[in-house]
């Protein structure tokens, strides 16, 4: 099964780190983001990846043609091995298939997309963001889509406050909670969708797929929700790296580890 990974966003709010690279090569624990996710998704076996690339898209192709990117992990890397025009496809050791897709830098997250449907070879595609990490079992994932039926599936997270919360009485506080769980779902990317769901998209480069697929998919109830209870982090910020950095460093001598 595919994996489309969506890598070309601005990351506007990351300003400091993305005026000189993308997003989904600001560091964590030493590797780019991107290399964790498709490390991640490689774990379950799932090995064809198509990156829609868009700014400084250039970048990534150049990281992932670097010979010793894959050093530590992989032997005979780089070779590549097909060239079109917006398109090139490198293997790695017969392990990650990557084709690189310039869909343009004003391009919206439904339209890079959508652009993708002439590269997904399957009936069903994996699709996630650039800049999330999680440790979601990509096979549970892909069985639960399949038991529910639904034209796509998303994997939802409970959502984090980023402040602490006071419950106040006649201006005096009753109680504090730093940064509680609150009780909602939010989306935490890494879907599962029929072919099916391209239709519901355009390549207007206005296109957003939240706007668009998911609302569609929920007004239809065609949308699953994937419940994962491990840990996830969306990398918006300067300061959700550093946290992602730390969390992943906490977690190294965990003998359960399998995210990366």
């Amino acid at each position: 099964m595919d994996v489309i990974i969506l890598c070309g966003g601005k990351g506007l709010r990351m300003s400091q780190i993305t005026s000189t690279i993308p997003k989904p090569l600001a560091i964590v624990k030493g590797r780019p983001i991107i290399w964790h996710i498709m490390k991640h998704y490689s774990s379950y076996g799932y090995n064809d990846f198509i990156l829609p690339l868009g700014y400084k898209g250039e970048i990534i192709k150049k990281y992932f043609s670097d010979r010793n990117v894959f050093a530590a992990s992989f032997d005979n890397v780089g070779e590549h091995y097909e060239t079109e025009k917006g398109r090139e496809r490198k293997r790695y050791n017969d392990q990650w298939n990557i084709t690189f897709v310039d869909t343009g830098e004003e391009t919206m997250t439904g339209a890079r997309v959508k652009m993708m449907e002439e590269y997904i070879k399957g009936e069903q595609f994996l699709l996630t963001y650039g800049d999330g990490l999680a440790d979601v079992n990509i096979k549970d994932l892909v069985d639960y889509h399949e038991a529910m039926g639904k034209m796509v599936t998303v994997t939802g997270v409970d959502y984090k406050s980023n402040y602490g919360i006071l419950k106040v009485k006649n201006g005096v506080a009753v109680s504090f909670e730093e940064k509680p769980k609150l009780n909602h779902i939010i989306n935490g990317g890494f879907f599962v969708c029929n072919r099916e769901a391209f239709s519901y998209l355009t390549k207007d480069t206005g296109c957003i797929l939240e706007n668009t697929l998911l609302v569609e998919m929920a007004n239809k109830g065609e949308l699953a929700v994937y419940k994962h209870n491990g840990y996830w982090i969306g990398i918006d910020t300067c300061k959700d790296l550093e946290e992602a950095n730390m969390l992943l460093q906490n977690m190294e001598n965990k003998p359960d580890e399998t995210a990366i």
